[in-house]
Formats: C-alpha cells, sequence, structure tokens
C-alpha cells in the first residue's frame, strides 16, 4: 500500500469539500522515505483516508489528490478516468465516434487526473505533463490512452517551465507510433492544422472553440483586426461567416505563415486576408484611427502569477483601450483573457475604465467562457481560467 500522510487538526476542511490540492503547511510532517512524485494516501487526524494522490517536494501544493478514497491508480484506473471524461465529452458532439474531431480529452484536475493534459486531433494524440507524480504514471497513462483511442500517434510536449518547479527538466517527442508533425482535424463546419511538434501548446488553441462559433454570427460584411491571430483560425471562422476582410497580427512570422493552408483547407479565398508580424503592443501604439467593423484581442496570459497582477492589469488595460480606439461604430468587439489569476470581475472593470478612456460605450452581446472539453469543476475554482466578451461599440 502506498505511504500515508497525516493533516494537521482543524486542515480538512478544503479536502473535505473535494478541493484536490493539499498545501505543505497542512500536514503534520512528511516522513524522510517518501520522495518527489511519490504515490501517498492523505489521512485526517482519526486515521481516516482521505483520499489518494501524488507527493511534492518542491512545491506549495504537497499533494495533489487523484481519487477521495483509499484506491490503486493503475491502469485499469486511468482507463476508468479516460471513460468517464469520453462521456462527458459526448453530450457535447465530441467523442471516440467523431474520427477526424479536436478536442481536449483530459483537463488535469476537472477530469481528476491532476498535471495530465490530453488533446486529440482526429487520430494523433498530444499529452503534457507537468507534475513529477504524473510523470512516474506516464507510462500507464501511455498504455490507457492506446486501449482507449488506438491512436496513429502519442506526441509530448512536456515543455512546461513550470516542470523546473518540479524538478523535472523538459520533454518533447514521440511516445508512440508515427512521427507526425501537423495533423488536419475538425472543428464543427471548419478544418484546421495543428502543429502538434512545434506549435504553441500542444498546436492549437481548442479552447476556443466556442468563441470561435459564437464570433461568426457577427462577422458577416465586416472588416475584421485579428489581434494575437497565431494561424488565423479566427479569421478562417471570419471568412466563413462572411466577413470582408480579414487583417492578422502576431509576432511570429512562422505562425502567420501558416494562415494560407488554414484558409485554403476551408475553400476560403485568401485575396482579402492579409498579415502582419508585429509586436501588438508596438503595433497599437501607432495606429489610431477608427477603421475595423470587428477587432479580436485574444493575447496569451499576462497574468501568470498573482505577482504580475499589477503589470499584467496595466497590460489588459493598454490592449483593450487601444484596440477600442480603432473600432467604427456598431461595430463588435471580441476581447479574451486567459489569466487564470484575472477574474472575470476584474475584466469587466477593466473593459469600463478602458471604453471610457477611449471614448465609447460597450453593449455586452455574449459572455463565453473556455470550450466544454475544457470543463470548469465545482469543487476546483482554479479551472475556470478563459473568459471571453462580445460587445457592440458605439461611439
Amino acid at each position: 500500500m502506498y505511504p500515508i500522510l497525516t493533516l494537521k487538526p482543524g486542515k480538512e476542511g478544503a479536502l473535505g469539500f473535494r478541493h484536490p490540492w493539499v498545501f505543505s503547511g497542512a500536514l503534520q510532517g512528511i516522513p524522510r522515505e517518501i520522495g518527489q512524485g511519490a504515490i501517498v494516501r492523505v489521512e485526517d487526524q482519526h486515521g481516516k483516508i482521505i483520499g489518494t494522490g501524488t507527493y511534492s517536494a518542491h512545491s506549495m501544493i504537497a499533494v495533489r489528490i487523484f481519487d477521495f478514497a483509499d484506491c490503486i491508480l493503475d491502469q485499469e484506473w486511468f482507463a476508468a478516468r479516460l471513460r468517464r471524461a469520453e462521456e462527458r465529452r459526448r453530450w457535447f458532439d465530441l467523442g471516440v465516434g467523431e474520427s477526424d474531431a479536436g478536442y481536449r480529452v483530459v483537463f488535469g484536475e476537472s477530469d481528476g487526473i491532476p498535471g495530465l493534459v490530453v488533446d486529440r486531433y482526429a487520430d494523433v494524440l498530444v499529452l503534457q505533463i507537468a507534475t513529477a507524480g504524473m510523470e512516474s504514471l506516464k507510462e500507464l497513462v501511455v498504455r490507457a490512452l492506446i486501449g482507449f483511442y488506438a491512436p496513429r500517434a502519442i506526441i509530448e510536449r512536456s515543455d512546461l517551465p513550470v516542470r523546473r518547479e518540479e524538478g523535472l527538466s523538459e520533454a518533447a517527442g514521440v511516445l508512440y507510433g508515427e512521427d507526425v508533425d501537423r495533423v488536419e482535424f475538425r472543428e464543427g463546419e471548419l478544418r484546421f492544422i495543428a502543429d502538434v511538434k512545434l506549435g504553441q501548446k500542444t498546436g492549437f488553441f481548442l479552447d476556443q472553440r466556442e468563441l470561435r462559433r459564437r464570433s461568426m454570427r457577427y462577422a458577416a460584411d465586416r472588416e475584421v483586426l485579428n489581434l494575437f491571430s497565431y494561424t488565423g483560425s479566427f479569421a478562417a471562422a471570419a471568412l466563413k461567416a462572411g466577413a470582408r476582410s480579414v487583417h492578422n497580427i502576431d509576432g511570429s512570422q512562422s505562425a502567420l505563415d501558416q494562415i494560407t493552408a488554414q484558409l485554403e483547407l476551408n475553400q476560403l479565398t485568401t485575396s482579402s486576408v492579409t498579415a502582419e508580424c508585429a509586436d501588438v503592443f508596438n503595433w497599437l501604439s501607432m495606429h489610431d484611427d477608427p477603421c475595423y467593423d470587428m477587432i479580436i484581442v485574444d493575447p496569451p496570459a499576462l497574468i501568470k502569477t498573482h505577482r504580475d497582477a499589477e503589470s499584467g492589469s496595466k497590460a489588459y488595460h493598454f490592449l483593450n483601450r487601444a484596440a477600442l480606439r480603432l473600432m467604427r461604430t456598431d461595430g463588435i468587439f471580441v476581447t479574451s483573457s486567459c489569466s487564470a489569476h484575472y477574474s472575470e470581475d476584474d475584466f469587466a472593470v477593466m473593459l469600463r475604465r478602458a471604453s471610457v478612456q477611449a471614448g465609447v460605450t460597450l453593449e455586452i452581446l455574449e459572455t463565453i467562457r473556455q470550450s466544454a472539453d475544457h470543463p470548469i469543476s465545482i469543487y476546483f475554482p482554479e479551472s475556470l481560467y478563459l473568459k471571453s466578451f462580445i460587445c457592440q461599440v458605439r461611439r
């Protein structure tokens, strides 16, 4: 059986309500024989086992709970968790029957597998491992994924800076099957290409599925500015919905170079699409004419830790205020934040200030969160990280 860690008196509260993190200060003491990444059981003062998880000696989060029971984390356990995650996604027309679909298969704590992300692009799986505990269980996970999905390939993209905090080096490569670079997949009525070897995250931003879908209803006959465009998924969605033109701006030329392929895959004309490699902040500093009917602002996380809160908040304010100056009246403003440490309320307050300073009025049409394959857990508030507003702009 797994070694036991004991909670200090009065520290059972969060675990009792199924929050999956146990902080180091809540534990009575750590036996020397329990190593980094070990599977452990957590008990209360009365010897009752509260959960089973993995231990980290290098993080304030000392234990990540996988199961609120005394259990064995074996291949069968992981297979059961995969089945449960897959059943949830079938409610949203995703699942094993969709052979060419792209969606998130496992979303860490929200799916009861802390430290693990798995994305599916048609018949290729891409996984990321963030913790030492999950690293020690990687072989079991890979076997469970092969048994459940029978993929053509499993690619690892654990090139995450957070791994250093766990004493792990970054890792990337083929774990199973073919050596693939780019994979075509379907998202609703659109088709995209995921760069699973060199692209950002696991190769694509699947979490914006819902925002892409919902923004399409507003794009017809509009001139669109797509900031932080990456490989042009929002451009494809806008053109599919009848946009007159899309100007894409991103700091990565290699990402911009892939826009044409994304458009051609969807049989969309490229003549009304332009791309510009530039730092978005600098670009906005040099433009202030209201010449766009629709602007999409989808930056990377600008607040990655609590230490970034002040500088990140200022960055969000600058981006949105500057972009709003470029909006024509009755235009559509689509703006997002993927910073978990920046709440939806904080985001709304910033938009209020930015709009007043830009001399416009915002009318919220829709509030959208991360797509359903990135589930938000009622027991794990930290799972809510992506929030977006679609607004109409009045001058």
